[in-house]
């Protein structure tokens, strides 16, 4: 028999965003909590993303969730000592079809949460440069940014620091026997078992991500250098944003737009965009990205996709050009069926999963309800 190596009220698995979320909220109901991760640090979709906390794009239960995160977002950056800013996002127009869509928005929201801005205004948030078939935008005002690379190391330290939480890094989870996991380091005892993997429940409970109809999303992303002189606060949207993100999608007028850009960017459509771009604490924007689907994902990405994606915010910007200074793949679990799981995996077992690409955005969110809060 396995030997016993830690004991706790909840078992987290997996150490990235979502699973620390819950590990903060286990930890503030009083209970003893364990964390482990087969990485020796977060190395998926949680470092893998813009820092985007797309709070205002949202709509109906994942507004509910992201408004919640957003507080703790900002309540956990003071206690963990991690770069925050509340940002709001840019979304900019480049056609009379995009505002129609803004506008739509701002009249069911109001005002105060989704502004309308000129086409000058919206020019003069992106530097001197910026492309001259700008026609308009909006100020999203809830929206925040993080450092992506910065918030999971700093969560980590914080939680490992507190009294009661055990992290046991390189430790992979094998499955449950009763009130015990195994796992690859030997026995823990744990009242409840919160399993926060994302797109490899596969490996897991492969019956249940068959259920909930979960595969993989990969995304073409990279880290450019910025124009010189660029101070960008917001995360920055496009015509391509309003077709993904459900507060713009399901206006009336995003029919439209996904019509005008098959008609007239139809490669946009065809690698799956989201055109979209935020600024790190060191200068250097993130940028993408594309979305293609399949329930075992390749490692190759195609350099037409990212040249469609930088000629894009190259325009945006006005730049001659952007150098890149690194490339990489994100992937996240998404399901056509739901936007988040919830589910009992086995006795004493919960899955907890984000499965529409918005973990940044709603994970601590979903942390309060997956312990009823």
């Amino acid at each position: 028999m396995s030997a016993t190596i830690a004991e706790s009220d909840v078992l987290i698995v997996g150490a990235g965003i979502i699973g620390l979320a819950h590990a903060s909220a286990a930890l503030a109901r009083g209970h003893t909590v364990t964390i482990i991760d087969r990485d020796a640090r977060a190395v998926g979709a949680s470092v893998r993303n813009f820092g985007h906390c797309c709070v205002t794009a949202q709509s109906g239960e994942l507004l509910e969730l992201a408004l919640v995160a957003r507080e703790k977002w900002l309540d956990h950056s003071k206690k963990a000592g991690f770069f925050s800013v509340k940002s709001g996002a840019l979304a900019v127009a480049r056609t009379a079809t995009e505002v129609a869509v803004l506008e739509e928005l701002s009249k069911t929201r109001g005002a105060g949460q989704v502004k309308l801005l000129t086409a000058k205004e919206t020019r003069s948030q992106l530097g001197e440069d910026a492309e001259k078939a700008i026609v308009g935008g909006a100020r999203l005002r809830d929206d925040l940014r993080v450092d992506p690379r910065e918030a999971s190391r700093a969560l980590a330290r914080w939680l490992a620091a507190q009294p009661g939480v055990t992290f046991l890094w390189q430790t992979s989870y094998l499955g449950a026997e009763g009130r015990r996991a195994r796992t690859s380091r030997g026995m823990i005892r744990t009242d409840r078992t919160i399993l926060c993997v994302g797109h490899d429940l596969d490996y897991l409970f492969p019956d249940l991500a068959v259920e909930a109809e979960i595969e993989r999303c990969a995304l073409q992303m990279m880290r450019v250098d910025s124009p010189k002189g660029l101070v960008l606060q917001p995360a920055v949207l496009t015509g391509t944003s309003m077709l993904r993100y459900p507060a713009f999608a399901e206006t009336k007028a995003a029919k439209a737009l996904r019509k005008e850009i098959k008609s007239d960017r139809p490669e946009l459509l065809e690698i799956g965009a989201n055109v979209m771009f935020t600024q790190r604490p060191n200068g250097t924007l993130i940028v993408g990205d594309s979305h293609r689907y399949a329930a075992t994902m390749d490692p190759f990405q195609a350099e037409k996709v990212s040249r469609i994606l930088l000629e894009e915010i190259t325009g945006i910007l006005g730049a001659k050009e952007l150098k890149v200074k690194e490339r990489w793949q994100g992937i996240y679990a998404s399901s056509p069926k739901q936007p988040f799981i919830i589910a009992d995996a086995a006795p004493g077992v919960t899955a907890a999963i984000v499965t529409s690409g918005v973990g940044m955005t709603i994970g601590f969110g979903l942390a309060e309800r997956t312990f009823g809060g």
